[in-house]
């Protein structure tokens, strides 16, 4: 599966990080001019799926960790170059070879309902991310805090169980006010954007926050409405139409659709890993040879052809380009399309006459319905039926998200931080978010040892190694990291791309 030299025009802009990045290009089409329009007060913004929760404890899906990005601040943020920056913490540092990380709280700052940040809202926010009876989706990363200890009102010291030396990213999470019990209803934050009203399956309001903290990122836009728009096919039409401003990940066919005088479209990746992920714990596909099959059975080439015009960065393994420092593009190889191997790999696993099995997808995402359908005539050329069931998207998290209910899914999973656990930490196989149900001792015990690793370069080989597992061992069918067409009204600028799934709203302002 070579990569074609247009795709690499993708990879355009380098930074770095604690462990260097590289950010998916991000460019931006120059349509001509046209008169602005005077209403710059409020933005609207097309999403195609709901929010799953207001509470970054239970925030699974990256479109919420969308819109959370905007009403909550960690300790420490990241800029669209990936360096970490002080955000409610000024400064820090690691101790203990990695097992303590000492912070210095910022003064001054106020939650969205004007009451104080203080050091005590630290350490509630940090021990309820831990908290595994409120059913959190970041218990098993935040599991390794032992204590956090307020030293005085300007400092925090979070002590982990054993050295970790990845763990500073995790510190981007929201931290929330120690006096707010339900944030579901009532989400409360320091952000540039407060929360100002949600109907279910139709949108959420955000408004500006008058008393931000970082005048520098304050918000430009008074008020800001995420509408859900359940009808993908109708993005281009609903913006060409003034209903919307934005779309984040338009379609590449509705682009036409748009008058080139009135939007800009910016062109980038998701800094995803789009793949075909089948569930090891169930028939044909916990054996490594029928997984490899499908594998070899696939083009991902084609697959980009059909779906994105041919835009798209392909990847081998569960980490995309972004992550510079870990991307290992030599795993685009390890199963260059080959239908003869994919047969003969068949009839070893006794499947000679191939078998039937259906793919779980969700109704909300066009791009994935459209690989499903690519998938399923690829399959087919070595006697494999796939059919295809279109899901609501809840009726996805619920069924084949959490309750591994499915045989195959085409899906593309995120990192939520910075760090390469956030990718590569779901298949191990004590991992609560393994939905694959992928179980490998070889990459139990590397991952281990990753984990544990304290020397850079030797962590950083260890990841590479687990990576090589996931490639080998077939751990999904990797497909690629797809493209992210944003289309923005002409009236607003300023849209930026970040190494990570989030939507920085503070950053768009009136055109000048």
């Amino acid at each position: 599966m070579k990569r074609h030299s247009a795709l690499l025009a993708l990879l355009t802009v380098t930074f770095a990080l604690a462990m260097s990045f590289s950010l998916a290009a991000c460019g931006s089409s120059q349509p001509a001019t046209s008169a602005v329009a005077a209403n710059t007060d409020t933005i609207n913004i097309g999403i195609t799926e709901d929010i799953d929760s207001l509470d970054p404890a239970h925030a699974a899906s990256a479109a919420t960790h969308e819109v959370l990005f905007n009403i909550y601040d960690g300790l420490i943020s990241a800029d669209v170059e990936g360096n970490l920056q002080p955000a409610l913490a000024t400064e820090w540092s690691v101790e203990d070879g990695g097992k303590t990380y000492a912070f210095t709280l910022r003064q001054g700052v106020k939650f969205h309902d004007g009451t104080d940040f203080t050091a005590e809202d630290v350490k509630y926010s940090i021990e309820r991310y831990r908290d595994d009876t409120i059913g959190g989706t970041l218990v098993s990363s935040f599991n390794e805090v032992d204590q956090v200890e307020i030293v005085d009102e300007n400092h925090v010291k979070v002590v982990l169980t054993k050295p970790d030396t990845d763990f500073l990213p995790f510190f981007v999470l929201g931290i929330t006010p120690a006096h707010v019990s339900d944030l579901e209803s009532n989400p409360v934050g320091t952000g540039p954007y407060k929360f100002s009203s949600r109907s279910p399956l139709e949108n959420v309001v955000l408004e500006k926050f008058d008393d931000y903290w970082n005048k520098e990122h304050a918000a430009h836009i008074n008020k800001a409405v995420f509408k859900v728009i359940h009808n993908t096919d109708s993005l281009g039409m609903d913006l060409a139409g003034g209903t919307i401003d934005m779309v984040y990940r338009l379609p590449a066919a509705q682009i036409s659709q748009l008058p080139k005088d009135k939007f800009t479209i910016y062109e980038g990746t998701m800094n995803l890993v789009q793949a075909l992920y089948l569930n090891n714990a169930v028939k044909p596909f916990d054996d490594v040879r029928v997984r490899q099959a499908l594998a070899y059975a696939i083009d991902p080439q084609e697959i980009m052809d059909n779906v994105s015009d041919g835009k798209g960065v392909e990847v081998g393994s569960s980490m995309y380009p972004a992550f510079k420092k870990y991307y290992l593009p030599e795993l685009n190889d390890t199963y260059n399309q080959n239908l003869d191997k994919a047969r003969e790999l068949l009839a070893e696993a006794g499947y000679p006459d191939g078998f039937t099995f259906t793919i779980s997808v969700s109704s909300t995402h066009q791009q994935h319905i459209e690989t499903a359908e690519v998938l399923k005539e690829e399959l087919a050329k070595i006697g494999v039926t796939a059919n295809i069931q279109q899901l609501e998207w809840n009726t996805w998290l619920s069924d084949v998200y959490s309750g591994h209910q499915f045989e195959g899914t085409v899906i593309g999973l995120d990192a939520s931080t910075m760090s390469p656990t956030s990718l590569l930490a779901r298949f191990a196989s004590d991992s609560p978010v393994n939905f694959v149900s992928f179980k490998s001792d070889a990459y139990d015990q590397t991952y281990a040892k990753a984990r544990a690793a304290t020397d850079e370069a030797e962590k950083t080989e260890l990841y590479k190694d687990c990576e090589r597992i996931l490639s080998n061992e077939c751990a999904a069918v990797y497909i690629q990291d797809l493209p992210s067409f944003v289309a923005l009204n002409n009236r607003f600028d300023g849209y930026t791309f970040y190494p990570f799934y989030v939507q920085d709203l503070a950053a768009i302002k009136p055109a000048q």
